[in-house]
C-alpha cells in the first residue's frame, strides 16, 4: 500500500485562493473611491473584500478531514473484507474457484461503465500490456487460493498467513527492482517463518498432538500452504504493480485482473468439472454479498490512504485479525490455541514492521 498523490487538491485548492491582476502597464496603482466602494481590488474577494479571501479559507478549513477519518475508513475496510471472507467459508457447497469465477462477473459490471466514463480503452499502453497481463494473471490466481484457504482451514489462520504478503514483498523488491534488503527485512522475514511454523504445527516438531484438531490435518496443511502461495503471489502483484508505478490507470488494471481471472476460473471450472449453479438461495445472496463486500473494503481502503499516513493504516489494517478471531469463535465455535495465538503474533508484527519501514523510509 501507497498513498495516492493529493498535490492535485492543493493546487486546486491554491488556484481558487489567489486571483491574478490583470490590469494594464502604467495604470493607476490608486483606484477610484467609487470602485473601492463597489467592486473588490484584484485578488480580493467580493464578499469581504480581504485578499486572499477570509471566507474560502473558512470553506477550505471546513472541508478538511475529520481526525481519525482515514482510521475509521480503514476499520469499515477490514470489517468489510473479514465479512467477505466469512462468507466464502460458509459456502462451503461451492467450489472456490466458481466463487472467484463471480466475484469476476461482478466486479466487471462495474468495471465496464468506469473505463467507458474515464476514456481510458480496455488495452493500455503497449509498452506495459504485458507488465498488465501479468498482474492480471498472477492476482487472480492469489485470489483463487486465498478463497480456496478459506474453506480448507480456519478463518484466523487463512487471515494471518495473509498478512506475510508485506515480507515477501520486500524480497521480490529486492530481487526485481534492486532495492535494498536490510537486516531489518531479515529479522521480519524470521519472524514470518516462525508465525507460519506455530500456525501449522507439523508433527515431526510438535508431535502427534498437533493433528488433534477439529478438521483434518491434510486439509488444514492444504489451505496453509494455500494461504501461504496467495501471499507469494500478491506480493510479485505488487511488485508489478510498483514496476508500472502511474503509468497505467487503476481501473485498467483491475480490469486486466478480473478478465484475467474469469478466463482462469471458467477453465480451471470446466477441467475438474466442478462447474455448478448454487442450489440454496442462501448461497446465491451470498455470492451477492461476497462481491458487494470486497468492493466496499477496497473502496474504503482507498479513501483511507488518500487522506491518512500509510503508517497508522498499515496498523489499522490488522484489525482484519481480530474480526477473524471474533468471526470464528461466534459462528464456528472455533477457540483457537494459544499456537495460532502466537503465531498469529508473530506474522502480524513482521507484516506491521515492514510496512511502517517502509513507510518511514518514503517519507524520509
Amino acid at each position: 500500500m501507497r498513498p495516492l498523490d493529493n498535490s492535485g487538491a492543493a493546487e486546486q485548492l491554491e488556484s481558487g485562493l489567489q486571483m491574478k491582476d490583470n490590469r494594464p502597464p502604467g495604470a493607476s496603482q490608486q483606484p477610484a473611491a467609487a470602485e473601492v466602494a463597489e467592486t473588490p481590488g484584484p485578488g480580493r474577494c467580493w464578499q469581504c473584500g480581504s485578499s486572499p479571501c477570509g471566507s474560502s479559507a473558512q470553506q477550505a478549513e471546513k472541508k478538511a478531514p475529520c481526525p481519525g477519518l482515514g482510521l475509521f475508513y480503514t476499520l469499515l475496510s477490514a470489517f468489510f473484507f473479514s465479512v467477505g471472507s466469512l462468507l466464502v467459508k460458509k459456502v462451503q457447497d461451492i467450489h472456490a474457484v466458481e466463487i472467484s469465477a463471480f466475484r469476476c462477473v461482478f466486479q466487471m459490471l462495474i468495471i465496464i461503465p468506469c473505463l467507458i466514463y474515464r476514456k481510458t480503452g480496455f488495452i493500455g499502453p503497449k509498452s506495459q500490456r504485458i507488465f498488465l497481463l501479468l498482474r492480471g494473471v498472477l492476482g487472480s490466481i492469489a485470489m483463487i487460493l486465498l478463497y480456496y484457504a478459506f474453506q480448507a482451514t480456519s478463518l484466523a489462520d487463512a487471515t494471518v498467513i495473509t498478512f506475510s504478503c508485506p515480507v515477501f514483498t520486500s524480497i521480490f523488491a529486492c530481487i526485481f527492482l534492486k532495492e535494498k534488503y536490510s537486516p531489518w527485512d531479515a529479522l521480519f522475514t524470521a519472524f514470518t517463518i516462525t508465525g507460519v511454523i506455530l500456525i501449522v504445527r507439523p508433527p515431526f516438531l510438535f508431535g502427534s498432538s498437533a493433528v488433534e484438531m477439529e478438521e483434518d490435518y491434510s486439509v488444514h496443511l492444504k489451505g496453509t500452504f494455500a494461504a501461504l502461495a496467495h501471499a507469494v503471489f500478491a506480493a510479485v502483484t505488487l511488485v508489478i504493480l510498483r514496476k508500472m508505478g502511474k503509468s497505467v490507470d487503476y481501473m485498467l488494471s483491475i480490469w486486466y485482473y478480473v478478465v484475467a481471472g474469469l478466463i482462469e476460473c471458467v477453465t480451471v471450472l470446466f477441467a475438474l468439472g466442478e462447474w455448478s449453479l448454487p442450489y440454496c438461495g442462501l448461497d446465491r445472496l451470498f455470492l451477492i454479498l461476497i462481491g458487494l463486500c470486497g468492493l466496499g473494503g477496497q473502496v474504503f481502503l482507498t479513501k483511507a490512504i488518500q487522506i491518512e499516513k500509510a503508517g497508522l493504516v498499515a496498523l489499522m489494517k490488522t484489525m482484519d485479525v481480530v474480526f477473524a478471531f471474533i468471526f470464528q469463535v461466534i459462528f464456528f465455535n472455533n477457540i483457537p490455541s494459544w499456537w495460532t495465538v502466537g503465531g498469529s503474533l508473530c506474522v502480524v508484527a513482521s507484516s506491521t514492521g515492514a510496512a511502517i519501514r517502509k513507510w518511514y523510509q518514503s517519507s524520509r
